[in-house]
């Protein structure tokens, strides 16, 4: 039977504990609050969330059956014509531009490539693509390196050394060599790509929530819970990770820009997405040759590289701003 003053104490330290995670609840409701307004009144933030919001739309516009319009234009466009020759011209200028090959038209807005095929239905297809893997990745690494770093972190020891020495051994290998080192061995699947990159993005995730967790498994509300006798696993995962995750948003966000740029290049140097299937990196390859006769057929894909890369960039920078105004010092 358990003594009185043992379960009054026991009931003491729990309802301290849940008024602590109570109290940190609502403090992080608090901090969300206010770093939504912030972002509100950043206006590169804005920017960046318009970028990212209109490249995530034609992204999932690709996605939708033909059959579901009924307009001859919306139903030809959905149908396959990222991998049908548009017809026997080839290296078009956009609309109302003259080159050796033609004057472009409405028919092509953005003209056609080296093989008849329409620029921009392509260039929608590849936002598919690079939006598809931007976000995986940077989620599968984040995960990991999330849990990865807070474990290392809150038990220090043994643990940590043998934790930050897998680290540190993925950092020593430069990130495009290591994907395409994987990629040669297992495939030039998306999948693949997707794995590869995943793997590059753990150490970036696990070092910067390790360095967090640090400071934040000191704090009072873990010793009482330590106190308490909760398990360490509730700890990191409803206490510890909460706290430390502000930085760790603020990295996914600049992330998910660094591995489009990473997949871009893979598809530039003939690994991950591959043919016919369209993705911009892939076009900027096939344009090499033509950029004296049609410089246009390089110049779309790249701006379309560089737009999402710089919405993510300019999100992620309001996003750090907001959570940490002294970052403007």
């Amino acid at each position: 039977m358990v003594p009185v003053s043992d379960s009054t104490a026991a009931v003491g330290d729990s309802a301290r504990t849940g008024g602590v995670a109570d109290a940190d609840e609502r403090s992080a409701v608090s901090r969300t609050s206010q770093v939504l307004r912030q972002l509100k009144r950043n206006s590169a933030s804005r920017v960046g969330l318009y970028v990212i919001g209109l490249v995530t739309l034609v992204a999932l516009l690709t996605t939708i059956d033909a059959d579901l319009f009924d307009y001859q234009f919306a139903a030809t466009f959905w149908y396959h014509p990222e991998n049908d020759p548009a017809g026997s011209t080839i290296l078009l200028p956009p609309v109302g531009i003259e080159n050796s090959f033609g004057t472009g038209s409405w028919a092509h807005p953005l003209g056609t490539d080296h093989r008849g095929r329409d620029i921009l239905v392509r260039l929608v297809y590849g936002t598919r693509i690079a939006v598809q893997v931007g976000l995986i990745a940077t989620g599968i690494g984040m995960t990991i390196g999330t849990v990865v770093g807070a474990v290392s972190g809150y038990y220090g020891g043994w643990v940590d050394d043998v934790l930050q020495r897998f680290v540190e051994s993925l950092y020593a290998i430069p990130f495009l060599i290591l994907v395409i080192a994987i990629m040669s061995a297992f495939g030039k699947e998306l999948g693949i790509a997707i794995v590869g990159v995943s793997i590059t993005t753990i150490p970036v995730f696990t070092r910067l929530i390790r360095s967090q967790v640090l400071s934040v498994r000191e704090m009072e509300y873990v010793e009482a819970a330590k106190a308490a006798g909760v398990r360490d696993r509730h700890i990191i995962f409803r206490h510890i990770i909460p706290n430390s995750f502000a930085p760790v948003l603020v990295q996914s966000t600049l992330q998910v820009g660094v591995n489009i740029l990473i997949v871009a290049s893979l598809s530039f140097l003939g690994f991950g997405v591959q043919p016919p299937t369209p993705s911009w990196g892939q076009m900027l390859a096939h344009s090499r040759q033509y950029m004296i006769v049609n410089p246009w057929f390089s110049i779309w894909p790249g701006l379309a590289i560089l737009a999402t890369v710089i919405g993510f960039n300019l999100l992620g920078d309001g996003l750090r701003d907001a959570i940490d105004p002294r970052s403007n010092d």
